[in-house]
């Protein structure tokens, strides 16, 4: 009994190492592929227990997860001859395992990513050359993203990889080209600046002479306006003039004699050249107090004395009229003399 022990204890561990070599654990984050004699036999991708023959078959795990790749530096001549360096990344993952086994062989992940930049480059190569480079830096890179990524979607599929989204990161000139680009954007952006000045002069012009015109107009209305009121003002002056020298023909000559002491008689240099028995002077000539306060006539000349009483009667006669009837002569305005 003591000489079996040892050969039962060996006989367990060879049992139990051929059942844990049977047994294989799939991870969530993975797929497992099983190969007998480099021949696929069968392929797990839930996650859990599986078994498998031991020693002949084996086990290979890919990754299921999405992964990153970038493309190198790659230079792009598009429609019109500029030239650009363009960096992109994409993002993809393992969608049939077997498929993916029979592209890459044992190269396994790495080969996989070799393939996909040389898809990415030339379907970058081929949607870039077909535009011009404002294209490229412009709302219209979206567009350009997703057609190089549908691209690579079709193409991706005979390695058995989903390729999920494809972006451009830089889309650069080259050094050497930097200052004569940059020269001809200011160029540019100066004969925009000078367009827009012109079209902001010819606007302003519009509208200043719109607003000169309208001046114009405002004031010739103005006018009018002013030259009516005048001379209704001047016709009722006119006509109050009018009524009140039918009125009191005394007060009216007393007051236009007012207007003309008032516009001849200024202070300063105004000289007047006139006899003291001007009829200027009627309202500003003070009575003899002598013969005011007597209250006599003066005594009549010896012509005076001669004449026939009736024709001095009638001259009184006609004094008297003539003094009623307002027909009083006006003082004249003086001339200024300087």
């Amino acid at each position: 009994m003591m000489r079996k022990l040892p050969i039962l204890l060996v006989l367990l561990v060879a049992i139990g190492f051929v059942a844990l070599s049977s047994v294989f654990i799939v991870d969530e984050r993975q797929k497992a592929m099983v190969l007998q004699f480099g021949q696929v036999r069968q392929v797990k991708e839930e996650p859990g227990l599986s078994f498998k023959i031991p020693f002949i078959q084996n086990v290979v795990y890919y990754d299921s997860r999405i992964q990153g790749i970038e493309t190198t530096a790659l230079e792009v001549t598009p429609l019109d001859d500029r030239r650009l360096i363009v960096d992109a990344f994409a993002r993809w993952r393992i969608a049939d395992v077997e498929q993916f086994r029979r592209a890459v062989g044992v190269g396994g992940m790495q080969a996989a990513e070799q393939r996909l930049i040389s898809i990415l480059n030339a379907n970058i190569r081929e949607a870039l050359g077909a535009v011009r480079s404002e294209a490229v830096l412009s709302a219209d890179r979206v567009a350009l993203m997703n057609r190089i990524r549908d691209a690579a979607i079709i193409e991706a599929r005979a390695l058995g990889v989903e390729v999920i989204d494809v972006r451009i990161k830089r889309a650069d000139l080259p050094e050497q080209n930097l200052a004569a680009t940059f020269q001809r954007m200011q160029a540019e952006r100066e004969r925009e600046a000078a367009d827009e000045r012109a079209r902001g002069n010819e606007a302003a012009q519009r509208v200043r002479a719109q607003a000169d015109r309208t001046a114009i107009e405002i004031v010739s209305e103005a006018e009018r306006d002013r030259d009516i009121i005048r001379g209704e003002a001047e016709a009722e002056r006119n006509r109050i003039l009018a009524e009140s020298y039918g009125r009191n023909p005394e007060f009216f000559s007393f007051i236009r004699s007012l207007e003309a002491y008032e516009a001849a008689l200024h202070a300063g240099n105004t000289t007047l050249m006139l006899e003291p028995t001007s009829v200027f002077f009627d309202y500003l000539r003070t009575p003899n107090p002598d013969e005011a306060a007597a209250g006599d006539a003066p005594a009549p000349s010896p012509e005076e004395e001669e004449a026939d009483p009736a024709d001095t009667a009638a001259a009184a006669d006609d004094g008297a009229e003539a003094e009623d009837e307002g027909e009083r002569p006006l003082p004249p305005t003086p001339a200024a003399v300087e």
